[in-house]
């Protein structure tokens, strides 16, 4: 079954204009330990190991995409540079992982996951809570926010290996209409219209945060880097999250 979800996956990839998400496209470079809710996911799926972005949203959870999944992940809390160690950081094993029961990996479709830790995570000043948004908490377009991540700057490697972050802008859901599996009530379309500011494939599940809450989930863009790009809608799924949440 793994074999068939690694190859359906390939298949969607060369077939599409649209690609996984979210590496920083047109960005900076962030204020070491400014973003403390970031987190690095190191994750083995089938004797292969990858990486993904994520952030935590209580001392023993974090939120990410559906995409991320593993047979193991473990999670870096208090990085800025994650190949180089800094005393801030704090390593935690996933113990479970819950993803969306109607998530559709060919459609990025309920692109979202919540990972139960090992053990709490000891909140420093580099090391934080990101607030969710409630089920009525809606952003509306030409908001400004920002996503943060460790992933390519270009269409070429390298990653960068510090943390990245760029400002973007939430756009009317009529502007991903090129998207053939966009779903205004479950996703957002954000970017920068007429510029190269944007997220694009390789490190899926970093945060979109608008006025200091968590609003969405880096998901899927173009594969020429341009805006738009769509991000899971975090609000829609909030009784799935509370659900979770309470139960653990």
């Amino acid at each position: 079954m793994k074999l068939l979800y690694l190859l359906l996956l390939l298949l969607t990839f060369l077939l599409s204009h649209e690609t996984g998400a979210d590496e920083i496209i047109g960005g900076k470079e962030s204020r070491p330990h400014s973003r403390p809710y970031m987190a690095f996911l190191d994750i083995k799926h089938c004797n292969n190991w990858s990486s993904c972005g994520g952030f935590l949203i209580r001392s023993d959870f974090v939120m990410t995409a559906a995409i991320c999944e593993g047979d193991f992940i473990s999670v870096k809390l208090g990085a800025h540079n994650i190949n180089k160690t800094e005393e801030t950081w704090q390593i935690l094993k996933v113990k479970q992982q819950f993803l969306h029961p109607e998530y559709n990996a060919r459609k990025f479709l309920n692109d979202i996951m919540l990972l139960k830790l090992e053990k709490k995570a000891n909140l420093t000043t580099a090391v934080g809570i990101l607030p969710l948004p409630s089920s009525s908490n809606s952003v509306l377009p030409e908001e400004e926010c920002l996503a943060a991540g460790w992933g390519r700057r270009g269409l070429k490697p390298p990653r960068s290996d510090t943390l990245q972050e760029v400002e973007l802008r939430l756009m009317n859901p009529s502007d991903c209409k090129d998207f053939g599996n966009f779903d205004e009530r479950s996703q957002l379309c954000v970017g920068t219209p007429n510029s190269r500011k944007s997220v694009f494939r390789g490190f899926s599940g970093e945060p979109l945060v608008c006025s200091g809450v968590a609003q969405g989930i880096a998901a899927y863009g173009k594969v020429d880097i341009k805006s738009p790009s769509v991000f899971t809608r975090i609000a829609h799924y909030s009784s799935w999250i509370n659900e979770i949440l309470k139960a653990n």
